[in-house]
């Protein structure tokens, strides 16, 4: 894996073929993620809300947000279908928060009547684990292996951001689990003893994290991905398909859904 500097560029390799990724725009931080991919070299972001937007990618990152509202939009949007057959193909995805709850095979703590899921990702998934938007914090976690690149020195933790954020209760056997979370006691109380719930798993073609990479500086994640998708483009029997974008009126006017806590952003907000 090409690793990535923390608050810069990440390495990559000159006259590399682009790499589309999508990132799903139908509500929540999709924005941010795309400010993440773009620092990204030979990476072209695409926002994707309709069937022939997503067919243009190779993979495809669904952003944290309010997942019933995300899962009520692409339902009625006639997403869901075209969706799950992008999973059923091994595309690469990633779900960030409310995104890991649409790729959960199972989930609790759902609104009354539940919500569509994709699944494909073998965890038992609780929305709101870690309370309401007013519980909503930030820790520094270990380096995960995933971003040593092999070296085995160990990196700098990264910042995690939880809003609202969904917990990891139960992983099937081929989940990798990829980053930890340790309750405190008072949280350990609260959690009705549960003391410590992955927060950021890979299964296949499937990366999911409960807490919002796009909110900081840190691009390790999102080079993470990138490397996931570049690394199963040559499987994937073929290019996707060249999409012109398509204007949504007023889309580019709307103000962010969430801040952007970086430096280099913080004068333009």
């Amino acid at each position: 894996m090409a690793q990535a500097s923390q608050n810069g560029a990440a390495g990559g390799q000159e006259g590399m073929e682009p790499c589309r990724i999508g990132v799903l725009a139908l509500q929540g931080s999709f924005r941010e993620h795309m400010a993440s991919l773009r620092r990204l070299p030979g990476v072209v972001p695409v926002e994707v809300r309709t069937k022939e937007q997503l067919a243009s990618v190779s993979g495809l990152i669904i952003p944290g947000g309010e997942s019933t509202t995300m899962a009520n939009v692409a339902e009625r949007w006639g997403l869901i279908p075209d969706l799950r057959a992008f999973c059923a193909e091994s595309r690469p995805v990633w779900g960030t928060c409310a995104g890991m709850i649409f790729l959960a095979d199972r989930a609790t703590g759902m609104k009354k009547g539940g919500q569509a899921l994709l699944g494909g990702l073998d965890c038992l998934v609780q929305r709101n684990f870690f309370g309401a938007q007013l519980n909503s914090f930030e820790a520094a976690l270990p380096c995960p292996p995933v971003f040593q690149n092999g070296s085995g020195e160990a990196g700098t933790p990264y910042r995690a951001v939880f809003i609202r954020a969904p917990g990891i209760l139960e992983c099937g056997k081929d989940v990798e689990v990829l980053s930890e979370y340790k309750l405190s006691e008072e949280e350990v109380e609260q959690a009705q003893g549960v003391r410590q719930v992955a927060v950021a798993v890979r299964s296949g073609p499937l990366l999911a994290t409960a807490f919002h990479p796009e909110l900081t500086d840190d691009i390790r994640w999102h080079q993470v991905f990138v490397d996931m998708v570049r690394s199963q483009a040559p499987k994937q029997g073929g290019e996707p398909k060249e999409c012109t974008p398509q204007t949504i009126p007023g889309s580019s006017y709307r103000t962010r859904d969430i801040p952007v806590y970086t430096s280099d952003l913080a004068s333009a907000w």
